[in-house]
């Protein structure tokens, strides 16, 4: 038995719909610019060059129905809406076509993003991970499993702001497909259960204060909803 000099935490986890077990997270791997929208509207192109990969802590990861606290360093902090892929058996160099085999199932998300840290790590040329990668900046909504959600590659997505709509696109609109995805990962590094891919966000994120409430949705998958405290 190995001895540790302190306990270690409890495994960071997410719930699975309509049960009481747990989905372990090991690591939450996150796509950059998959919509062409929303990378458009950043002054980025698109056409140019394809989604990127970075990483959150896994232990950014919070349940739907949280109270977020509104993070130092930053008077911008943004929303963003992404399906999100729940790996459940592991690989490296993963086929697109065998990639769906490797998935236990999908949620809604919210990236959350100090705007101004990440705009001056691009204006210095530095990592991104102060901007992203802070407590609580993974919300994640219940995991529905494939044999309820199926592979889902069109379906409304949206997330609103107290009353107002920010974000309304389509997954059929992803630059990028789920397979795809899981695939290029794999060829970075070996996927292993327990790991969540962020798959990006649409047109449309936008400042979040203390005290709003963000809800957001994907068709066939479901909700997720916190509160800025």
């Amino acid at each position: 038995m190995t001895d540790f000099v302190f306990p270690p935490p409890a495994p960071p986890s997410v719930a699975v719909e309509g049960t009481r077990e747990r989905f372990p997270v090991r690591r939450i791997l996150c796509v950059g610019r998959n919509y062409a929208a929303h990378a458009r509207e950043l002054g980025n192109d698109p056409d140019r060059e394809p989604p990127f990969f970075f990483l959150k802590p896994a232990d950014c990861v919070v349940d739907s129905g949280a109270t977020v606290p509104y993070p130092g360093l930053t008077t911008n902090l943004h929303h963003e809406i992404e399906l999100v892929v729940a790996i459940g058996r592991g690989g490296s160099d993963i086929p697109a076509g065998l990639a769906h085999e490797h998935v236990y199932g999908y949620a809604a998300g919210i990236d959350l993003t100090r705007r101004d840290l990440q705009e001056e790590a691009k204006r210095l040329r530095r990592p991104w991970d102060w901007s992203k990668g802070f407590d609580q900046s993974a919300p994640c909504g219940p995991i529905r499993p494939v044999a309820r959600a199926g592979h889902p590659s069109r379906g409304r997505i949206t997330l609103a702001v107290g009353d107002e709509v920010r974000q309304d696109a389509d997954l059929s609109e992803m630059i990028w497909g789920v397979a795809e995805i899981v695939s290029l990962a794999s060829q970075a590094m070996a996927l292993c259960p327990g790991d969540l891919i962020f798959t990006g966000t649409p047109a449309g994120v936008g400042p979040i204060e203390r005290g709003d409430r963000v809800t957001g949705e994907i068709e066939g998958v479901g909700r997720i909803e916190i509160s800025i405290g």
